[in-house]
């Protein structure tokens, strides 16, 4: 495989109750076939405890990124003999209490991420508190070892950030549309403050309502017909890319779509040159190594990273790596 260029949620408890097959709300059948090959490879692999972790994030409704994390989740947790809970929400709150609800359970560990970092401070310190092993994972890099976390595994998104400006610059644009679909999503301001640090030319950040297609659709589609310097719009998750190839057609606008975050879709329309890249911060890994990391601590008291994050990502994805990556996206591990 070629080089890629690396740079460097009173019903909560029933909720959370719900996730005990560790399937996801979100997930349509290449996701659950994922976890079934996966449950097939791990089952029985060890023969240390039945311990249980549960992984709490702040996804919404019907983003492929958290199907990812969830199949790497689950085949760790399935070679290391985990019981897997996943429970979401995108509300800083709610999320909040799904951490308690996993508390009041009594798990062996917990796998938070903390893109809403003030609504989860308390919950993650209940549980640290409780004598529970927590590991960080995704967003809030910068919080996770103040929270008491053991470690933080993802991408830094100032950093991808900026792999994206230079990018945009190599490419010659000039003016870039930064699509945030989650408002509060410290990650995301990061994104788009990394791109504006680095390209040379004018970055616009607009704020959508990603649990609404056909809104994000018309919101940025208005943009492009308003401003036709822009050439470039850089979305933040997977499936808001092909929402903006939609827009740009509407407006007639001739910008490049470009996102973070890869899926099957994705892979395919970098593959046919729709997209011009996408950042990878490999979910699959994220969730693999949450879980392994969590046995890990459980078995044998090791940690990784040494007091710094665990870097994932990000990886700029062109045209080119495309196709080496698209079987394993199609399978949903990338």
């Amino acid at each position: 495989m070629a080089r890629f260029r690396t740079w460097v949620s009173i019903a909560v408890a029933g909720a959370l109750g719900a996730s005990l097959a560790g399937c996801s709300s979100t997930g349509g059948k290449r996701a659950e076939d994922a976890r079934k090959a996966a449950s097939a490879q791990g089952g029985g692999a060890v023969s240390t405890p039945r311990w249980t972790v549960a992984m709490i994030t702040h996804s919404g409704d019907g983003d492929t990124f958290w199907d990812i994390v969830q199949n790497g989740a689950q085949q760790a947790a399935d070679k290391d003999n985990i019981k897997f809970l996943y429970s979401h929400d995108d509300e800083g709150q709610q999320q909040a209490q799904l951490v308690d609800a996993a508390v009041d359970k009594g798990v062996d560990g917990i796998v938070v991420t903390l893109a809403k970092p003030d609504a989860m401070k308390s919950a993650v310190a209940r549980a640290v508190k409780a004598g529970i092993p927590v590991i960080t994972v995704n967003s809030g890099s910068e919080k996770s070892k103040e929270f008491g976390a053991l470690t933080h595994i993802g991408q830094d998104e100032t950093i991808a950030g900026e792999a994206v400006g230079d990018e945009l610059n190599e490419r010659g644009r000039k003016t870039a549309l930064c699509v945030l679909h989650e408002q509060g999503n410290v990650g995301h301001e990061q994104r788009c403050a990394g791109v504006k640090k680095t390209f040379d030319g004018t970055v616009r950040n607009i704020y959508v309502e990603g649990t609404d297609m056909s809104a994000v659709q018309s919101s940025i589609g208005a943009k492009l017909q308003a401003d036709r310097s822009v050439d470039a719009v850089v979305t933040l998750g997977a499936p808001y890319a092909d929402t903006a190839v939609k827009a740009k057609q509407d407006a007639g606008s001739k910008a490049e779509i470009d996102t973070f975050d890869l899926n099957a879709k994705v892979a395919a329309s970098l593959k046919d040159g729709t997209l011009g890249f996408a950042v990878d911060q490999q979910p699959y890994l994220q969730g693999y190594e949450a879980v392994d990391l969590l046995w890990l601590y459980r078995y044998n008291a090791d940690t990784l990273g040494g007091g710094r994050p665990v870097l994932t990502g990000p990886q700029i994805i062109t045209k080119d790596q495309a196709a080496e990556l698209e079987s394993y996206a199609d399978r949903g591990t990338r």
